[in-house]
């Protein structure tokens, strides 16, 4: 799945002015988790997670959850891998959308929060 796919994807789950607006279907949850199952750790992605993610996950800057710190990971986890790509792609807390990473991919960004939060799938 294309970026550009993922993202129209989330932003339209968010653009309805009913409460349940924000709700993604169990098609877009399975589409998501498609892309964590096959998303992969490779030197292009850990490239793009050091001039990103690492400004405020290494150190927990803003509040991110550290990289590896299991117990600030765990209820984001709990939420389900659909939750933390639209977290990723929306925006959340103090985090900007899409993380600083304007040229990730669906997959880099899957692989990056795996790796973050020792997520094995």
């Amino acid at each position: 799945m294309n970026f550009r796919i993922l993202f129209v994807l989330i932003s339209l789950a968010g653009s309805g002015c009913s409460e349940n607006a924000n709700v993604l279907s169990q098609k877009e949850i399975q589409a998501i988790q498609l892309v964590f199952d096959a998303a992969e750790q490779t030197p292009d992605v850990l490239e793009k997670w050091s001039r990103s993610c690492a400004l405020c996950h290494v150190n927990g800057e803003g509040g991110a959850p550290r990289m590896g710190d299991a117990s600030a990971w765990k209820p984001r986890i709990a939420k389900g891998n659909a939750q933390l790509m639209v977290n990723t792609v929306r925006g959340f807390n103090r985090m900007p959308p899409l993380g600083y990473c304007m040229d990730c991919e669906d997959n880099d960004f899957a692989a990056m929060i795996k790796m973050m939060a020792g997520i094995d799938k």
